[in-house]
């Protein structure tokens, strides 16, 4: 019943040098905005929020690569946590998720404005203005041990609503969030559902896995192309196939399951998105005391290996009729 270990990875990816985007023209270093002069929307491609998550890095460096502009509105690539991303060693891959703590936790105006400061403090408090200003956000991610590609819709019907635009891929999680601390996506009037502002991320599959890269850039063409950003042309060649769009299945994430004790452990290697059938089917153990699904087909939302006491070991979810 121990916890399953932390596996070796084969790093399929590879870093791309960034060095060419840091003076970018926003006055921010990495972040570029590109204007159409024809009214639309304001949309931002982001990566790198999580410094060893290449896929995104990968995605908007290809999109500068193919030199993107933006047919309606603004066109803004931007690489976020850029100090943990250039700390990224292939040997040890999982060490540069951030350098103090997690850019993806620190998302409200309390925490921003606050008298804390870190290196992803410091980031944020640059690149907000940009945030602010755009309309529409995605947030490309990879995960570490969930192979299954998942859209994270947040906890709006507006987030969901998008996520279907979009697409792909097969799994949109509805959540909102977590416990320590508020992701970018869920910013402001990102969650507002009386604001037109939103935001999605996606979590592309397994870190570092060669599929991962290739969704993440098939992910970003179809999200510009929902809002008419680009042409037709660029989406076939770049963008998804007709296999790449199956039908989506829709997950509320209903809640956590928060670990009491020291010594908890899995039941069996739950890699994410299992559909347990049985409402007190036995999934792990906190201590002694066995921990049981709430409900019948129950979704076992992103598993995480790093278990400690007082944090989340699996989010719980409902499949949602869409």
């Amino acid at each position: 019943m121990s916890n399953p270990e932390v596996p070796k990875f084969d790093v399929e990816l590879q870093a791309p040098d960034i060095s060419a985007y840091k003076e970018g023209n926003t006055g921010i270093d990495y972040i570029t905005t590109y204007d159409s002069g024809v009214d639309g929307p304001h949309v931002m491609i982001s990566a790198v929020v999580h410094g060893n998550e290449l896929c995104g890095a990968i995605a908007v460096d290809h999109l500068h690569k193919q030199k993107v502009r933006p047919l309606r509105g603004k066109l803004t690539l931007a690489f976020m946590n850029v100090a943990a991303f250039h700390s990224f060693n292939p040997e040890d891959p999982t060490k540069s998720r951030f350098v103090d703590e997690d850019f993806n936790r620190v998302w409200t105006a309390e925490t921003l404005d606050g008298p804390r400061d870190s290196v992803e403090l410091k980031r944020a408090r640059e690149v907000r203005p940009i945030v602010d200003a755009v309309d529409f956000v995605l947030d490309i991610h990879s995960m570490l041990i969930s192979p299954a590609p998942l859209m994270m819709a947040g906890p709006v019907a507006k987030g969901r609503k998008l996520a279907k635009d979009v697409g792909l891929p097969k799994f949109v999680i509805s959540d909102a969030g977590h416990k320590n601390g508020t992701r970018m996506r869920d910013y402001g009037d990102f969650i507002n559902p009386n604001s037109p502002k939103n935001a999605l991320l996606v979590e592309c599959g397994t870190h570092w896995a060669a599929e991962t890269g290739a969704l993440a850039i098939k992910s970003a063409y179809q999200f510009l192309h929902v809002f008419g950003m680009i042409s037709d042309d660029l989406l076939n060649a770049f963008g998804p196939t007709a296999d790449d769009l199956p039908k989506q299945t829709f997950v509320e994430v209903s809640g956590p399951y928060t670990v009491q004790t020291d010594d908890f452990r899995y039941a069996d290697a739950y890699e994410g998105m299992e559909i347990l059938e049985k409402a007190g089917t036995v999934i792990g153990y906190d201590g002694n005391d066995p921990v049981e699904t709430p409900y019948d087909n129950c979704v076992m939302v992103m598993p995480s290996l790093n278990i400690k006491k007082g944090e989340s070991a699996v989010r719980y979810g409902k499949v949602l009729d869409m």
